[in-house]
């Protein structure tokens, strides 16, 4: 990665590393990038091998690769620690910066977050998600799901359009496989790091029951917050709230 590939906000002193999930890419946080506190904090916003700035590149699309990616932009930036927040996909990559690197991880923030255990699945809505590489029609069975079924259409279309511009299409595949199958959580488990996992009330899969039935058994100092009007994709739905909800933990840090 250079400098020129990861967006930037901010200069305040804290350093806080933005992981996107699967579906997003650097550009997917610009809703939210408005209302964040540059002065306090220094925000960056990387992307994965084969996402947005970076597709093209190749590699295995694995967590533990994304995450060593991470530790090199964070080496890159100079930030020898910082806090990480995560979004869907981001969630998974971020744990397994903290279990790479946990003396450099300050806290973290799920938005939505992928357990370290991975996702399991059904075999009817496995489907629905591997045929997604491939078929605009089952990302955006998927966004629709995730948020409630409740919101336009024209915003549920441009979440899909971004997806399909802003990946390509190998690594989208890949990365399914190691988001929903990766488990690590062996290993952060009783982790003594602050944690904080913003839901949406509308996300009927990465809730507030699953964030009790996996992070909060592996992170003592948890807080889960829910969000009102929020289904998956909070930094879209509601990001004014978002905003205000994850720096009020991260300033604490």
């Amino acid at each position: 990665m250079v400098s020129a590939e990861i967006h930037r906000v901010g200069s305040g002193e804290h350093p806080v590393i933005g992981l996107h999930g699967w579906f997003g890419s650097a550009q997917a946080w610009r809703p939210l990038r408005p209302h964040l506190d540059g002065a306090t904090f220094s925000y960056a916003f990387p992307e994965y091998r084969g996402y947005g700035a970076r597709r093209g590149v190749t590699g295995e699309y694995s967590i533990a690769e994304a995450a060593s990616d991470v530790l090199a932009v964070a080496d890159e930036l100079g930030f020898s620690s910082f806090s990480l927040v995560g979004h869907s996909m981001g969630g998974s990559v971020m744990q397994r910066v903290y279990a790479d690197a946990p003396e450099r991880v300050r806290s973290m923030v799920g938005i939505s977050p992928v357990p370290a255990s991975g996702v399991p699945f059904d075999e009817q809505t496995w489907q629905l998600f591997a045929g997604a590489a491939a078929d605009p029609g089952s990302r955006r069975a998927i966004v629709d799901f995730t948020t409630g079924n409740r919101l336009t259409g024209v915003w549920v279309d441009s979440v899909v359009a971004h997806s399909l511009e802003y990946s390509d299409q190998d690594a989208f595949d890949a990365y399914l496989r190691a988001w929903s199958s990766t488990d690590f959580h062996e290993e952060i488990d009783g982790s003594d790091v602050a944690v904080q996992v913003i839901v949406g009330e509308h996300d009927p899969a990465l809730g507030e029951d699953t964030m009790r039935a996996t992070f909060a058994e592996w992170y003592p100092r948890l807080e889960v917050e829910v969000m009102a009007n929020a289904g998956h994709y909070a930094i879209d739905e509601t990001p004014v709230a978002l905003a205000t909800c994850m720096e009020r933990f991260l300033g604490q840090r």
